[in-house]
Order: structure tokens, then C-alpha cells, then sequence
């Protein structure tokens, strides 16, 4: 089944999906970037729950609850080891499929996205829209249908918009 992707700007917290996505690193813990937005809307009860399941190898994903939230979870899926080390673009590609396979698998039919990567990771936003389009593009979805691409910064919208036109996605 061919994913529908949605690119828009905005707050990943608005989403309207069944499970946002983090872009964590292994050890769980939830201080900077988009994890630490996400940490202060949904409580330290997130993070606390990250850090009893790692350490979490890039490559593959956990599920917490979605604390104050309204999600049903949040998919973290580390996108580097430890954290403020930058990354190479295969880290997006291994993150954003072990994030995909966990919502299929655990019967979510949407999913948010932010950009991966490109904060503290270090990832060129252009090489980031890329793989994460490819890597959406190419999965195989039982249960997932829809993945929303979602960020406030304007160029990775923009990046994303590009990818998905490139391939002719949206």
C-alpha cells in the first residue's frame, strides 16, 4: 500500500495522528530540540519511560505513552547515539523506517513526522527530505496510511516539498 504523505508547516504537538515521532537519541533522554518540546507539553513521565527501555539502537524505535498529549504514543526513534553528536543521512533513513515498521506494527494508520536529523544531528535539511521521502516512498505499509511531514522551520518544508515533487509523491 502506497503511504500518503502530507508536507506542512506547523507544530508536530498539532498533528493529527495516531502517534508523533521523536527524534531521539539511544539513550532516551529528552533535552534539546524537538524532544525537549515535546518533553515539557506531555510531562517528564515521557522521558522517564525513554530511558527505562534504553539504551535504543539507531535503527530501531520504542513507544511511550503520549503523557498530557492526546496521542496515543510517541515513537522515539533515535536518530544518534548519544546526544549533540551530529550524524550521517544513513542515521534518517535507519530512524525513520524503524519508526514506520512500529506504527504499522502496533496498528497506526497515521503518523507525524518532524524533520530528523537536521537540528543537533547536523544533517543537511535538502539530504534529510531526501532520505526520510525515499525511505517513506519505499515502505510497505500493512496497517499505516497516511504520514504527516510536519515542522515549524519553513525550509524543511520546503526541502520536504521539493523531495516529494522530485518523486512525485504529493
Amino acid at each position: 500500500m502506497v503511504l500518503e504523505i502530507i508536507v506542512t508547516q506547523g507544530s508536530l504537538l498539532d498533528a493529527d495522528t495516531d502517534a508523533i515521532v521523536n527524534a531521539a537519541n539511544s539513550l532516551g533522554l529528552m533535552g534539546g530540540g524537538v524532544a525537549m518540546v515535546i518533553k515539557k507539553a506531555a510531562g517528564d513521565m515521557v522521558e522517564e519511560e525513554a530511558k527505562k527501555l534504553a539504551p535504543i539502537p539507531v535503527g530501531k524505535a520504542i513507544l511511550t505513552t503520549a503523557g498530557s498529549l492526546k496521542f496515543k504514543s510517541i515513537i522515539h526513534a533515535p536518530t544518534m547515539e548519544i546526544p549533540g553528536i551530529r550524524i550521517v543521512a544513513a542515521n534518517v533513513i535507519k530512524a525513520t523506517k524503524a519508526a514506520l515498521k512500529l506504527a504499522d506494527e502496533n496498528g497506526y494508520s497515521a503518523i507525524a513526522f518532524p524533520g530528523m536529523g537536521t537540528g543537533i544531528g547536523g544533517v543537511k535539511k535538502s539530504v534529510a527530505a531526501n532520505a526520510m521521502i525515499e525511505t517513506i516512498k519505499d515502505f510497505n505499509a500493512q496497517n499505516l496510511k497516511k504520514v504527516i511531514l510536519i515542522d515549524i522551520d519553513n525550509e524543511m518544508v520546503e526541502e520536504w516539498r521539493q523531495a516529494a515533487a522530485d518523486k512525485k509523491q504529493i
